[in-house]
Parts: structure tokens; C-alpha cells; sequence
């Protein structure tokens, strides 16, 4: 398994397996902020490859200076075999490269369950942020 940036080949992969583990609503939300994230910064958004097939991706953001996890997805038949934590380490690193102050995981209704994960990866309550609505990624922008 390798982990790397995205690249706009991955992108029908990437809607796939966002459509496959997210619920209807969730994924509407997640590629909103996703295509958003891309037009201001492709290296926060995260790739996992085994072989030639995308089986995971994790999207960050820099918001006032302090790093977020937003969402980490990992396709059904490769969860629990170190994916998600991988992709978590590979964006702390990002995030640590641009100097954040802190470094939080964004929580909302479609991401408790994957908290365990955030926590298996040494992030604790102190560090879970509930305010994924007041993200600059997942605001309505008014033009």
C-alpha cells in the first residue's frame, strides 16, 4: 500500500469510493468540500493505492492556521488492515510541513464511528473539533 497526493486521474476512483462507504448525504456534503479543497490546495488531499486501485483517501484543510482531518474513507474490503491510520500519519506529516498550530479532527454526524481510528492514531477527545460547519470548506460561499 502506498500513500500519496492526489492527481486528477484519481478523481472518478476517488467519487467511487466515496460513494460506496458514505451515506447519500454524506457524500453530497464530503464532494462539495473535496472539489472545494482541490481549488485551494491538492497536497491536503490524500490517496491510498494498493497496486493500481484507490482504496482509500483522506481530505485536510488549513483553517486559521490550525490543521483538520475532515473525512477518511477507506474502501470496505481493505478497512481495519492499517489504511486509515496511514493516511492519518501521512497528513499529520503534511500538516506539521506547513507549521499549524494544532492539528484537529473535524467531527460531525457522519464521522463518529471512525473516531476509534483517530484515537488508534493517538488524537484524544481534547483533540476533536464538532465545528466542521465553520470549516472554509464546508461553507456556502457567496459570490
Amino acid at each position: 500500500m502506498h500513500v500519496r497526493s492526489f492527481q486528477l486521474g484519481d478523481t472518478s476512483s476517488v467519487k467511487e469510493l466515496l460513494e460506496d462507504v458514505l451515506s447519500e448525504t454524506c457524500y453530497e456534503e464530503t464532494i462539495e468540500a473535496f472539489a472545494r479543497q482541490l481549488s485551494w490546495d491538492t497536497e491536503l488531499v490524500l490517496i491510498a493505492q494498493e497496486e493500481e486501485q484507490v482504496v482509500g483517501m483522506i481530505i485536510g484543510t488549513i483553517d486559521n492556521n490550525n490543521g483538520y482531518y475532515y473525512r477518511i474513507a477507506v474502501a470496505t474490503a481493505y478497512q481495519r488492515k492499517g489504511i486509515g491510520k496511514a493516511l492519518i500519519e501521512a497528513m499529520k506529516q503534511r500538516f506539521l510541513g506547513r507549521n499549524v498550530k494544532k492539528i484537529m479532527v473535524t467531527v460531525d454526524v457522519h464521522n463518529e464511528m471512525v473516531l476509534p481510528v483517530y484515537e488508534s492514531a493517538g488524537y484524544s477527545a481534547d483533540d476533536f473539533s464538532r465545528a466542521a460547519h465553520r470549516l472554509s470548506i464546508v461553507k456556502k460561499v457567496s459570490v
